[in-house]
Order: C-alpha cells, then structure tokens, then sequence
C-alpha cells in the first residue's frame, strides 16, 4: 500500500520571523560551524535559535554553498540547468516552506533565493563570518577543540567545545584513478567545472559518467555540440520526476517500514520509466533500490533522436580519438568527466579521520564515538535531499549539548554503528557512492526514534540540564 509521504512541508509550517536578535547564553558549550551551505545554514540556524553561542566560518563572501552559481568560495559545482531531483516540498526545511509559485522541481537560482529568504527570515546572517577559511582542527588538551581559521584580518586560533563540520562532499573532484592509457590532445574538464553549454558549443564533446549531472550535461551537448557521445561503464535505472502528472517523490512510504518496501516503489518507478537498454545503455547488473537514483526526463527522447550516441568504458585514448572496451571508437576534443567526488575534510588531520574510498563510518552519519564533540552534518547521501536531515542532524546535536539527550553506553553506541554501516553494505551495490546512502524517511524516523530514547534516558538519570561548558 501506497501512503501520502511522511515529510512534506506545507505553508501552514512557516514559522514566525525573528525580529530581534537572540543573544547567545554564554553557559552554554561553545561551538563552531564549518561552511555556510545548506547544511552550515541548517546548523547556524538551529544553535541560533537555541541560544548556543557558536561561529559560523564561510571560505567565501556568500551563502549557498553547492546551490550557489559561480560560488565565490570556487567549491560550487552549480552549472546553468541544474534543477533540484527532489521536489520542493521534500527539499524544505520543517519550519520554512518553499513558495508555493516555484516549480515542482526548482532550478539553482531558486534554490539559492529561499536560502537567502531563510536566513533573512530567522535573522542570523550576523552570526556568518566570511571570506574566511578553517585550515586547521585539531583536539585540545582540555577535551574541546582548537581550530585555526585565516581570514582579512590573519590567521588565529580558538578553543570550542565542539565543532560541526558542514563543508559539504561534491567539491573535491574525484578523476579517472589511475589515468587511462594513452593521451589525450584535447580538453579535459571535471563536471564540477561544467558551468553551461556554452563550454559544449560546436565541439565534439564525450561525457563519462552515468550519474544526475552526466545525464544533464550530455543532454545539454545534444543541443550544443557538434557531436555528443556518453561513455557508461555499468548501467543505472533511470527514473522519471513525474508519474501520472506529479512529483514521482511526493508518493513515499512511513519511515518504520524495511528497507525492502521501498526498494519495491523504487523497482516500481524504474519498471513505469522503461530500461534504456534499447538506446544502446548497458542493462544495469544491479536491481533498482541499489544504487542511488538516476532522474532524467529529457535523456530518453535525446537518445531516441540520435542526439547522443552511447558508447561503453574507455579502454584509451589516442590524440583526439578515444576508443572504447567493444572496439568502437569517437573523437572528442572535449572530455567532461562526470565521475563524482572524494570525501575530505582538509582541516582534520588525516591520521585523526581517515576515509577510505569514501567510507567513514559515523553513528546516525553524525557521530564519530571516538571524537567526542565532533559532528559531521549533511554527510550523507539520502534517497531525497539533505537539507531536512541536516536540520534533523543539527537538531540532536542541540539537544546533546544542552544536555536534554543521553547517549547510550559506548558499547552500544559502536554496535549500533556496526549495525547501521552492514546494512548500509548489503543494500546498495560496493561504491565510493554509496558509502553515505540512506533512506531519507527511514532516517527521519530512526533519528526521531533515538533522540525520543535518549530524552528518556536524559530524564531517568537527572540529566537535563546543559553540560559544564569548557574555558575558551
């Protein structure tokens, strides 16, 4: 059975502006919050209204992050047509709905402007600090964390009783590793430095990769190359945004439910879109639900028109000719590697976290138990957007430092981590893209769930009030 879709913010859940500014109450820990995207601003937002005294550092001079075209921090992999593939109501914050006269699916542009509007309307730009960056974060003898920033005015550093890492995971551009054979005597570019067709414009142009952006990158070259070939090593389901005439995300299933009913409404929207295999797509190997969504509306009809030619994984390049596994060949003069992203955090020191393929494992993809005061926020990669998860993420993380949530025993803690990475393994096929994967309502629910749990816990043992804050 099919239910109307557990999160879905309206404009009756629009709070009420905040008109004067909330003074920080100075007993409370002091935190820092890294980066000011969608998840910093989701962070910001909650400790700001909570009262936490906290700085909010942005290497750039703007708000958005990701969502930002041209981000002046240079971290952004915004291009022209990007669009959201998750509808707005799915996207929004709880308490701050997208206006009712954008799309069902918004382009950057207004994804941006309601970030604009959220700070503006919960007043806590003042709390940002721009243009400057965090470069170093590293354990503080006393329990808290030192964190070296450089800014206008020089570098210094700070003493804070935790820290919020939000500097977000589609920055640092992963490439081909090793490096195919041969050389190439054209142009190669990332998709993070994709901006729009001009870039495309009467070139031969072979984009690899068979993600979100690939898709929309090789649509965009239908219209503006000269020719346009797409290099896919293994197949992926492709789904439709729409189903009968609405958001195909709108319809969900309660969050409790196991992951197998949602993997079957997956299959079934892969099964109501049709496989690409008549297009010249190699059929996936994988059952839908096992891979993060591919969504495209307009690849289908490029492909039928003999827009873009399919072409399988490069086996090398020679000059201005590449030549692929099946013994076909294509010239480009133009490479867009659509080939995803590495996790890092240049300002931990490696041996401090260590990711592997971009697999570090963190309990409720927030907490690290051998790094107390250390939360990682918006570092996953949901079957849905980030943003409420990330306001869900914030949201715990206050009630650990006000001391209105218990965790359970360390033990506890680690099996639950164990528990939750396993299954994480069993359900999507072995990826660097799939080591943050989750189910956006399961997660909303289970994380609902465990701060119920530690609430009790906080109650049964009188601990309610906000833990002894550290010197600064």
């Amino acid at each position: 059975m099919i239910w109307d879709m557990p999160y879905f913010v309206r404009a009756s859940h629009l709070a009420p502006p905040v008109t004067e500014a909330i003074p920080p109450d100075d007993s409370l820990p002091r935190v820092c919050i890294i980066g000011a995207g969608s998840s910093g601003l989701a962070a910001a937002k909650t400790l700001y209204l909570a009262r936490i005294p906290f700085d909010c550092f942005e290497a750039g001079s703007a708000i958005g992050g990701n969502w930002l075209y041209d981000n002046p921090n240079g971290r952004s992999a915004c291009y022209e047509t990007l669009e959201i593939n998750t509808s707005c109501p799915r996207m929004a914050f709880s308490d701050f709905p997208m206006p009712e006269d954008y799309p069902p699916y918004a382009r950057h542009d207004q994804v941006h402007a309601y970030f604009e509007s959220y700070v503006d309307h919960f007043g806590f730009r003042h709390t940002i600090t721009f243009d400057t960056s965090v470069e170093r974060v590293e354990p503080d003898e006393s329990g808290g964390w030192r964190v070296t920033v450089s800014g206008p005015h020089g570098a210094h550093t700070r003493t804070y009783d935790a820290v919020m890492v939000a500097n977000g995971h589609h920055w640092d551009a992963r490439w081909p590793d090793p490096p195919y054979p041969g050389h190439f005597d054209g142009e190669q570019i990332h998709a993070h430095d994709y901006r729009s067709g001009e870039q495309l414009e009467g070139r031969d142009v072979l984009v690899v990769g068979a993600g979100n952006s690939a898709m929309d990158i090789a649509v965009e070259a239908s219209y503006r190359a000269r020719s346009a070939f797409l290099s896919i090593r293994r197949g992926q389901w492709v789904l439709r945004k729409m189903a009968f005439g609405r958001p195909a995300d709108q319809v969900a299933l309660p969050g409790w439910l196991p992951w197998w009913a949602t993997a079957a409404r997956l299959r079934l929207g892969a099964l109501l879109a049709g496989g690409l295999s008549r297009y010249g797509l190699p059929k996936p190997t994988h059952r839908p639900g096992q891979s993060h969504p591919v969504q495209s509306d307009q690849i289908r009809d490029r492909l039928a028109a003999g827009a873009v030619t399919v072409r399988p994984a490069i086996e090398r390049l020679d000059g201005h000719t590449v030549a692929f596994v099946d013994g076909t060949t294509c010239r480009a003069d133009l490479i867009v590697w659509a080939t995803g992203y590495r996790v890092s955090f240049p300002f931990l020191p490696p041996d401090l976290v260590p990711v592997h393929d971009n697999d570090l494992p963190l309990w409720k993809r927030t907490v690290h138990p051998d790094l107390p005061g250390l939360f990682f926020i918006g570092l996953l990669q949901p079957l849905g957007a980030i943003m409420p998860l990330a306001e869900a993420q914030s949201q715990w993380v206050v009630e650990m430092l006000t001391g209105r949530y218990t965790p359970p025993p360390e033990a506890e803690v680690r099996r639950h981590l164990a528990a939750e990475h396993e299954r994480n393994r069993r359900q999507f096929y072995d990826s660097p893209r799939h080591t943050m994967e989750i189910d956006f309502d399961h997660y909303l629910w289970d994380l609902r769930r465990e701060r119920r749990r530690g609430a009790g816990r906080a109650r049964a043992t009188g601990r309610v009030a906000a833990p002894e804050r550290r010197s600064v």
